[in-house]
């Protein structure tokens, strides 16, 4: 068991890291915020710089392990704590000045492959999906929530086509039996109309679910809030993301502090508005082909950043309206937590 974590972690690759390196420039120091900490790719990274500190977060409480080893070797370099990206405004930064707030969105190796978080459908472990600090498990939101709101979660966080069919089939399954992952698994397969040849028929309801059990859509937006809040002027916010409905959200918070809006000819001429951020590149940085080639899964990653011009501290966004939608949806799990009480 040990010797296949420690295989593992040596398969560990931070996707976009000469790129990141690259933007934030510790080589001139400062302090920053990885907020996905994981197996400390980018902080170990930045730490080699001297005159940097790094205060890293993560919800995988399974992180704690390889935190500590950083804490023995930086000392007050470097501090962690367990939480989400939601609760980046509970830090006490009073004494800082942030340089770059941090994000990569993507899940390990290890991760993927532990049969206790459940992430898989290539594992024979429990439904699970709980990264951490969770109430609910994928196991409940299957066996417990009702038709349409399966068919909503599959449609909106999997862009699955046949979520209906998917839908009615787990309700009719799950009054025979409790459903487990091998079962979800049948059920997808006998409910697709076509057969996907690129990815597996599971994919995309795996990934609704996942998004669903950890409010990732809640997250990654008060996530990016709070950041633009506590980054300090002349800081960057950079955002590596691994799917289309990430990147929307990324790219439009980004442009909503960055550009001005149109106004009508006919309205009187006003000063113009400044704006907190200023966007660099509009198109999303890329790996390389190198970077594809020793990591494959890097293929689908994009990096967004953009950077702090004017401390403004009452900013206006519209991104919580803009995907009210999506919160809405993540907010049917008050279903399932209404249970246990």
């Amino acid at each position: 068991m040990i010797a296949t974590i420690i295989s593992e972690r040596k398969k560990h690759y931070p996707v976009l890291l000469n790129e990141i390196i690259s933007i934030i420039t510790p080589q001139n120091g400062g302090t920053f915020i990885d907020c996905t900490f994981g197996q400390g790719g980018y902080t170990k990274k930045i730490l080699e710089f001297s005159n940097t500190k790094i205060i890293a977060l993560d919800r995988d409480k399974d992180t704690k392990k390889i935190a500590l080893d950083f804490e023995k070797k930086f000392k007050t370099r470097f501090l962690f704590k367990n939480k989400k990206f939601s609760e980046i405004n509970d830090l006490d930064l009073r004494k800082e000045k942030i340089k770059a707030v941090i994000f990569d969105l993507g899940y390990s190796y290890i991760q993927i492959k532990d049969p206790k978080k459940g992430l898989s459908f290539n594992t024979f472990g429990e439904l699970n999906m709980k990264i951490g600090l969770n109430n609910f498990s994928a196991k409940e939101v299957i066996n417990k929530l009702d038709k349409k709101d399966l068919e909503k979660i599959f449609k909106f966080f999997g862009d699955e086509n046949d979520s209906k069919r998917i839908a009615y089939k787990i309700i009719k399954e799950r009054k025979i039996e409790e459903i487990d992952t091998q079962k979800l698994v049948k059920i997808i397969e006998s409910s697709k109309r076509k057969k996907n040849y690129k990815i597996h028929n599971a994919t995309k309801v795996f990934q609704a679910l996942r998004i669903f059990v950890n409010k990732e859509i809640s997250e990654l937006i008060y996530g990016l809030i709070h950041a633009a809040k506590i980054v300090d002027e002349g800081g960057i916010i950079a955002v590596v993301n691994f799917h289309s409905l990430e990147d929307k959200i990324i790219k439009y918070f980004f442009r909503s502090l960055s550009e001005i809006k149109s106004v009508s000819r006919y309205m009187p001429h006003t000063k113009e508005r400044a704006n907190p951020f200023k966007l660099i590149n509009k198109k999303p940085i890329t790996p390389s082909a190198k970077e594809i080639k020793e990591n494959p899964p890097s293929r689908s990653a994009k990096l967004r950043f953009v950077i702090k011009e004017k401390n403004i501290p009452n900013f206006k966004t519209d991104i919580l309206d803009k995907f009210n939608y999506l919160i809405k949806i993540e907010n049917y799990s008050e279903k399932l937590w209404k249970n246990y009480f």
